[in-house]
């Protein structure tokens, strides 16, 4: 897996001091890794600015709780069967996605079965991402 052919493309600022720090914190041991604030809205405006937002041949990932859940391991996985394409994770707003959007993709993640605010979903995220670079790195953060 490598950080700087990833993106997380999410809905809304993160607000919050103590989750600036721990995003702040993953990325900097994620050299490349960059995340696109877009503004929130409707999700039908939110469909459309996250699809301008797209580069060409990325691939589309989208965070959503009815997904499937899947382990950190899994997850480390399947980044690995990317290999080098390209990646943009996407977190919705308060009103979640759109179906078309949903279908778009070519994986629905779940974090969680659980609801979470999108500030805290882009924190869990990027560490999943460190983690997985960990796994696949085989260093020690990882302890399963």
């Amino acid at each position: 897996m490598n950080p700087s052919r990833c993106r997380i493309i999410a809905i809304g600022k993160v607000r919050r001091d103590w989750i600036k720090q721990g995003i702040s914190f993953y990325l900097k041991r994620l050299s490349g890794l960059s995340i696109i604030e877009l503004r929130d809205s409707n999700p039908e405006k939110e469909a459309q600015a996250i699809k301008s937002a797209l580069k060409p041949h990325e691939k589309m990932i989208v965070l959503m709780e009815q997904a499937e859940p899947i382990s950190s391991i899994c997850f480390a996985n399947r980044l690995k069967q990317f290999g080098l394409e390209r990646l943009a994770f996407v977190i919705g707003g308060a009103d979640g996605l759109t179906n078309a959007l949903k279908t778009e993709s070519c994986w629905q993640l779940s974090l969680s079965p659980m609801t979470y605010p999108h500030e805290l979903a882009r924190l869990m995220l990027v560490e999943q991402l460190f983690r997985a670079q960990s796994i696949l790195q085989g260093s020690p953060y990882h302890r399963a």
